[in-house]
């Protein structure tokens, strides 16, 4: 994500990238899963799924607005990426790295359920890290609400 140009970044904040990339995440499994029953030929909708999260930031026009939840959560973003850690506000500093660890572990789990194809386990660890990227989102959102104003080039992405 560090990597994004303005541009991409701006269209990335429109909550339709946002949104569809959630979606994005069950079909991946999904696609995975298909395996199970098409063997090699489950390459194809993995990549197709793939290639949408990676064309996705820039799918979609800047938003209207972006004053909403999904947009304030990829301006957060953009500042913590674009952050030294000891930049970041220290009441910002230990929940994102918790849900990343918490999504580290899901992740962990849903490969493992992926691979000796158990529904349950697979299930389980893609809640868990929905759930976790959720609260990572989240917290993006507050890292963005409280910084907002700390520099003039973050005010100008509200709109």
């Amino acid at each position: 994500m560090a990597i994004l140009s303005d541009e991409t970044w701006k269209r990335h904040a429109n909550p339709w990238s946002v949104w569809t990339r959630y979606a994005a995440f069950p079909v991946l499994v999904a696609a995975i899963w298909s395996r199970m029953w098409l063997g090699w030929g489950a390459i194809v909708p993995v990549t197709i799924v793939v290639a949408w999260l990676i064309w996705n930031p820039r799918a979609f026009p800047p938003p209207a607005s972006t004053n909403n939840w999904a947009s304030k959560a990829v301006l957060g973003e953009r500042i913590w990426v674009a952050l030294k850690r000891d930049e970041v506000p220290p009441h910002h500093r230990i929940a994102p790295r918790v849900a990343g660890l918490f999504s580290a572990a899901g992740a962990l789990a849903l490969v493992f359920g992926l691979v000796v194809f158990d529904a349950v386990v697979t299930v389980l660890a893609m809640l868990l890290v929905v759930v976790a990227k959720t609260w990572f989102v989240d917290r993006m959102v507050w890292l963005f609400d409280d910084m907002k104003d700390s520099k003039p080039e973050y005010r100008s992405w509200l709109y």
